[in-house]
């Protein structure tokens, strides 16, 4: 069955619709002025009908907010060698006062070599 326009909306509705103006925004497709004018709509909206008139003349999903979930966990899984990085100075320091030896402080540059020795083009990927 369609949706009917006349249906009620809740929070959550309006939230998502919010997300989906935000991505719209961000894509370029909506000016500063617009976008407060259509936040203001969607913040009073209370039927389906109220929202669907929002985005009348926009796609119906954006892209960006379809590959969002994967984006952030792609952009999770390619930091880790920073995150163990910045962990590897204070597990030397910790062993260091433990063992006395000052030889630990030798796995800093020895890690960021092995993490990140092959990578010259770092930059350019960003």
């Amino acid at each position: 069955m369609a949706e009917l326009p006349e249906v009620r909306i809740g929070t959550a509705e309006r939230e998502h619709a919010m997300r989906r103006l935000s991505d719209n925004f961000a894509a370029g497709r909506l000016s500063v002025a617009e976008f407060d004018e259509r936040s203001a709509i969607v913040a009073a909206a209370v039927t389906r009908g109220d929202v669907a008139q929002v985005f009348s003349d926009l796609p119906p999903e954006p892209l960006s907010a379809a590959d969002a979930p994967a984006e952030r966990e792609r952009r999770f899984l390619s930091q880790w060698p920073e995150r163990i990085m910045a962990v590897i100075p204070i597990v030397a320091l910790i062993l260091f006062f433990t063992t006395g030896s000052w030889l630990w402080f030798l796995a800093i540059p020895l890690s960021a070599a092995l993490l990140f020795g092959g990578r010259h083009d770092r930059r350019e990927d960003r």
